[in-house]
């Protein structure tokens, strides 16, 4: 697993949303970009952690913030997700994986004494150039969107 570093170039990237509409990186130039990755749409955690980043989604826009969520999980999972919790923000249906790999995401993992493969919990904020200007390894899911706004001040 070699996740990307600040300062480096965002990957570009395309992938279908939740209501299959194509998001890109391109489509994102001169924005600030939140792109945070979770393992599995309406487990705690990544409820909890996409619940609070939709919660200061207003102050994190007044900021110029634009947010994907990312995981592996179905257009159809995703889509309920998004609806069941009013998400203000798209979530991208990674089945193939391919930005989770190319974002570095994808890696070992160990869970109660097993060990697979699965997405790491990261959140990468690229700047208007299309820079990586933060990567967030150890997210706090019930307070991320404080953690963001900490680290760009």
């Amino acid at each position: 697993m070699t996740t990307l570093e600040v300062g480096e170039k965002a990957p570009n990237f395309s992938a279908l949303d939740q209501d299959g509409n194509l998001q890109e990186l391109s489509g994102f130039v001169g924005k600030k970009l939140i792109v945070f990755f979770y393992p599995k749409a309406s487990t705690p955690g990544c409820t909890a952690e996409a619940c609070n980043l939709s919660d200061n989604y207003e102050e994190l826009q007044k900021l110029g913030y634009e947010i994907l969520g990312v995981s592996a999980d179905s257009a159809k999972r995703q889509s309920n997700f998004k609806n069941k919790y009013e998400f203000p923000y798209p979530l991208l249906a990674d089945e193939d994986k391919s930005v989770i790999e190319a974002f570095g995401v994808w890696g070992p993992k160990k869970f109660m004494g097993k060990e697979y493969d699965g997405i790491h919990r990261t959140t990468f904020v690229i700047n208007e150039e299309g820079i990586i200007s933060q990567v967030i390894k150890k997210v706090k899911t019930k307070d991320h969107a404080a953690q963001i706004l900490e680290e760009a001040s």
